[in-house]
């Protein structure tokens, strides 16, 4: 089954095409509130502590990096964990560059900047003023953090499976063509690439895990997946912070084995 994710500028009445989509198709749809709603009750965070790395708060560069690290990991457990369930299309400013390519369609919603800024003054009750401003605030604020965390120019084509001009193209049209490409996605499906998502959705969840843990915190640590074996890595995972780290993997649902690599001294301890 095929997984769309819609990345959209402002404006662009991109989670609008997303929910027609998914009602065409039958498939969920999740924009950016259910993906908070999810990492906020998986991960036991308050939804406004992830305002931190929303685009409206300050920029996004003045933002603390230990928590904005933390929290966008348990962004990214939430959503690869939904995606990995496939039959799903997901809207939001980001997200679609993070799907492996053989598993669905990557979508860039657009439209011409003065219609952007006229739906987001009726949407938010803005003056034309005020609604120019949030949208250029908007998109300077989203290609920053692509950059930043991602390396990758939001606005490249080149990214994408499909760009949609919703300024031009009748909506209906739109979601007609996303049905007949999940469609055919689904005609095509490549085993090989959906467990690779599903061990990158396993790795995902491990790493947050152990970032939600308060004996790990904010600690440096990448985690890989092959086929259900975990490879945890990262400073100091020694005993007993070794055991510790296969107890909160074997948690995860997916994980078969969990290997621990590490050649630093031990990680100092954690008020709990």
């Amino acid at each position: 089954m095929a997984v769309i994710a819609i990345n959209q500028q402002l404006g662009s009445r991109g989670d609008e095409l997303g929910q027609l989509t998914a009602d065409a198709l039958g498939y969920r749809f999740w924009g950016r509130r259910e993906l908070v709603s999810a990492a906020s009750r998986a991960y036991s965070v308050e939804p406004a502590q992830f305002l931190i790395i929303d685009e409206r708060q300050p920029y996004f560069w003045e933002r603390p990096k230990v928590d904005t690290d933390r929290l966008r990991a348990f962004l990214h457990a939430a959503i690869f964990r939904e995606m990995a369930q496939d039959r799903m299309v997901f809207a939001s400013s980001s997200g679609a560059q993070l799907m492996p390519a053989r598993c669905g369609l990557r979508v860039r919603a657009m439209a011409a900047f003065p219609i952007r800024v006229r739906n987001i003054a009726s949407i938010e009750k803005l003056t034309a003023a005020a609604a120019e401003k949030r949208v250029r605030d908007h998109d300077r604020e989203v290609k920053a953090r692509a950059l930043s965390l991602y390396r990758f120019d939001i606005d490249d084509p080149c990214i994408y499976d499909l760009v949609l001009n919703t300024s031009v193209l009748p909506i209906d049209a739109m979601v007609e063509a996303l049905r007949s490409c999940a469609e055919k996605i689904d005609a095509s499906r490549d085993s090989r690439g959906w467990q690779e998502f599903r061990d990158a959705a396993v790795a995902a969840q491990v790493r947050a895990a152990l970032l939600s843990h308060p004996k790990f915190g904010h600690a440096d640590i990448n985690v890989d997946c092959v086929l259900g074996a975990v490879r945890i890595d990262g400073p100091g995972l020694v005993a007993p912070w070794n055991d510790l780290a296969r107890k909160v993997a074997a948690e995860i649902e997916g994980v078969k084995s969990c290997d621990i690599g590490t050649d630093d001294p031990p990680m100092p301890l954690r008020a709990e």
